[in-house]
């Protein structure tokens, strides 16, 4: 029989039982009876407490080994997070140097292209001053030759004497 059921059984005598005359606490119960009965529940008990511990210990077990599992996949779990946070800001980081870099070499590039423009603006300009000069040359010498023929120096006798110019 069940550890509680015996139990029952005994609450159930006791209230049963005859009272005492000229009391109402005290009752009348057959004390060998009694006796017999908690023996039979002593000798039950050990056993159900033995399972009951071994249930408790079991219990406790299990308990302790969620809690290392729990332990180790928030460990896990909190360096993987740790892991993505450093990659995530070591890519943020190197998009913000490359963007930096990429902006440094337009703004380079976008230097040396006005300085080549005006280098070869400025050479282009002393071109034209040279060539516009050297025109200028040129024709001031087709017009003193042009003159030289209008007056005759190229004539016979002046063969001998230099050309003036």
């Amino acid at each position: 029989m069940d550890p509680l059921d015996r139990i029952d059984e005994i609450i159930s005598m006791v209230e049963t039982a005859r009272s005492v005359p000229m009391s109402r606490t005290n009752f009348m119960f057959d004390r060998g009876e009694m006796v017999a009965i908690l023996d039979e529940l002593r000798a039950e008990l050990p056993g159900d407490l033995r399972r009951a511990g071994a249930l408790l210990e079991e219990r406790d077990k299990i308990i302790d080994a969620g809690k290392r599992e729990a332990d180790r996949i928030i460990g896990e779990g909190e360096t993987e997070h740790a892991r993505l946070v450093s990659v995530n800001e070591i890519t943020v980081s190197a998009e913000h140097e490359g963007a930096r870099i990429i902006a440094e070499a337009r703004a380079e590039a976008q230097r040396l292209r006005e300085e080549v423009d005006d280098y070869v603006d400025t050479a282009l300009a002393n071109f034209e001053q040279f060539l516009t000069r050297a025109l200028g040359s040129i024709e001031r010498g087709r017009d003193k030759m042009h003159a030289l023929r209008e007056i005759g120096t190229f004539q016979g006798e002046d063969h001998e004497r230099p050309l003036p110019f």
